[in-house]
């Protein structure tokens, strides 16, 4: 009988010592075959864009050197690439598992899992199927977006058109201040540290369906 062919697997961590690990524990294994560690979520994108990428499956942490995994699934879905990815959470966090899987995230585990959990979800998101922990799929859909308010919406939608602080005071009688206030809240809201995050987040949630309905 011929020899199965190891799967390539790309990691992607911020912590060179977690990279460390997972090599190791990567090498020990049979079935797998280290392929590559990188840092940055950036450098990840540079590697599904090779005509040829080195891994057939990749582990990429919730949290990289410059951005994290919901940013990564973003970037893919914008230049229309598609990989074969389990994002690798340390945070338990039920919010950014179904952000993950909303974005696209075909795998999912936690740091704290048994490493075996960890390789029989790389092997069956390297097959092509879909392997994350529990969650009630009748709330998947809940998006930040659902927890806004009309105005915070409105607010939204103009920062997306492009507007500045100084358009939306002068078009709405308030202070830039303020306008800065009712921004940090709806980052705080959306779980984005700025306005491109934010519009990012806006733009992808449009893109994937009906739009929630305003409290």
């Amino acid at each position: 009988m011929a020899q199965q062919k190891k799967l390539n697997v790309l990691v992607a961590e911020r912590n060179p010592l977690v990279i460390s690990a997972l090599r190791d524990m990567i090498s020990r294994d049979e079935r797998f075959e280290f392929a590559e560690g990188i840092q940055s979520g950036e450098a990840f994108i540079q590697a599904v864009v090779g005509a040829q990428p080195s891994f057939d499956v990749a582990i990429v942490a919730w949290k990289l050197s410059d951005m994290d995994a919901s940013e990564v699934l973003i970037e893919l879905q914008r230049r229309q690439l598609t990989a074969r990815l389990v994002v690798f959470s340390n945070d338990h966090d039920v919010g950014i598992l179904k952000q993950c899987v909303r974005l696209g995230a075909q795998g999912f585990c936690y740091q704290f899992d048994d490493p075996c959990i960890l390789f029989d979800t790389l092997l069956a998101v390297a097959n092509g199927r879909i392997c994350i922990p529990y969650v009630d799929v009748g709330k998947i859909n809940e998006t930040p977006l659902s927890r806004l308010t009309t105005r915070e919406l409105e607010l939204l939608g103009v920062l997306a058109d492009g507007w500045t602080n100084l358009q939306i005071a002068t078009r709405t009688g308030i202070s830039e201040n303020t306008v800065k206030y009712h921004l940090k809240n709806l980052y705080d809201k959306l779980g984005v540290r700025n306005r491109a995050m934010a519009v990012a987040l806006y733009a992808s949630e449009r893109k994937r369906g009906p739009q929630p309905i305003p409290r």
